[in-house]
C-alpha cells in the first residue's frame, strides 16, 4: 500500500493532524529517543498529544510542530510523552529469582570484604524496578547500606526519575511486593506507601538517555534493561547491547524484556532472558 499523501488528515479531531505533522514529530522523537513509530501508531500520537497541543494554546499539530522544533523544553515534553511507563514491583519475578540465588550471595561476600558493589536499572521508569532490586539486595545483605553498595537507576522521563526518588506509591501496588520483603522496608502513609530509608537509600535516581552520553564508566555487575529495546530498530538495539557489553565484567548478568533477545557474541544465554557477559 502506497504511503497517504503528507497533506491528508492523519487523525480526525479537535486539532487538524496531518501525515505530515506525524511524520515531522515521529522523526524528532525518533532522533531524540530511538523510539520508532510506525505510521499504525499515529492514533496513539494524537491521543498522547493533543493534550500538550491544547496545554501550549496552539490550534493545530502544524504549530505544535514548529514549536518542538525550537523549543527543547518541549522536545523533552514530547519524548516522555510517547514513552510508554508499564511496571510493577517484581515484574517478571523469574528475573529476582536469578538475582537471589546466583548473584547476590557473591556480591554480598564481595562487599562484605570491601570491594565496590554497583547494580543499574537503566529504564527504571518510576523506581518499581531499582526498588525491587534493593528489597533483594536487603534480604541477601540487610547491612548492604555500610557497603560500598549502589543501584544505579535511571530513565529517558525526569518526570519518572522524579517520581522513583519520591519512593511513595498507591497501597495497592503493596501486593506484588513479596510480605517476606515488606516487613521494615515499607512505610504506611495510608492510601500509599513508601519504600523506607534503607532501600531508597541504596537507590540514586538520574535522568539518562541510553541513545546519548553516559556519564558512568562502570563497572557494573548487574544490569536490568527490560522493554526498552522493543522499541528501537535493530542498529540501535545493536549499538546498545555493545555499550552494555563494555560496562560489564566477564560473567555478570544483563536482564532483559520477556519479548527480547540479545543476537551478539558478547552475551551468551544463562537463564530465561538473562544473559551472561562472554569473557
Amino acid at each position: 500500500m502506497a504511503p497517504a499523501a503528507r497533506s491528508e488528515q492523519a487523525v480526525a479531531g479537535e486539532f487538524a493532524f496531518t501525515w505530515d505533522d506525524f511524520r515531522t514529530l515521529a522523526a524528532l522523537v525518533r532522533a531524540e529517543s530511538g523510539i520508532v513509530l510506525s505510521d499504525a501508531k499515529a492514533n496513539l500520537v494524537y491521543s498522547r498529544l493533543s493534550k500538550r497541543v491544547r496545554a501550549r494554546g496552539l490550534s493545530s499539530f502544524g504549530d505544535y510542530c514548529g514549536l518542538v522544533e525550537r523549543d527543547a523544553a518541549e522536545r523533552q515534553a514530547l519524548v516522555a510523552a510517547m514513552t510508554t511507563n508499564v511496571t510493577r514491583f517484581f515484574r517478571e519475578p523469574h528475573h529476582f529469582d536469578h538475582l537471589r540465588d546466583e548473584v547476590l550471595p557473591r556480591l554480598a561476600e564481595r562487599a562484605r570484604r570491601g570491594q565496590r558493589v554497583r547494580l543499574w536499572s537503566s529504564a527504571c521508569s518510576s523506581g518499581e524496578e531499582p526498588y525491587s532490586i534493593a528489597l533483594a539486595l536487603l534480604a541477601a545483605m540487610p547491612d548492604a547500606g555500610a557497603h560500598d553498595v549502589l543501584i544505579l537507576a535511571s530513565d529517558l522521563d525526569p518526570n519518572m526519575v522524579a517520581a522513583g526518588k519520591a519512593g511513595l506509591y498507591p497501597a495497592a501496588r503493596l501486593a506484588d511486593i513479596p510480605k517476606t520483603l515488606q516487613g521494615r522496608h515499607i512505610e504506611d502513609h495510608g492510601a500509599h506507601f513508601r519504600l523506607g530509608e534503607a532501600a531508597r537509600a541504596l537507590v540514586r535516581f538520574r535522568p539518562l538517555n541510553l541513545l546519548k552520553d553516559w556519564p558512568m564508566r562502570g563497572p557494573f555487575d548487574a544490569i536490568f534493561c527490560r522493554n526498552v529495546m522493543i522499541y528501537f530498530d535493530q542498529p540501535t538495539q545493536d549499538a546498545i547491547w555493545a555499550r552494555f557489553a563494555a560496562l560489564l565484567p566477564p560473567g555478570a548478568p544483563l536482564y532483559i524484556g520477556h519479548s527480547e533477545r540479545i543476537a551478539s557474541r558478547d552475551f551468551a544465554l544463562a537463564a530465561q532472558t538473562v544473559y551472561r557477559r562472554q569473557a
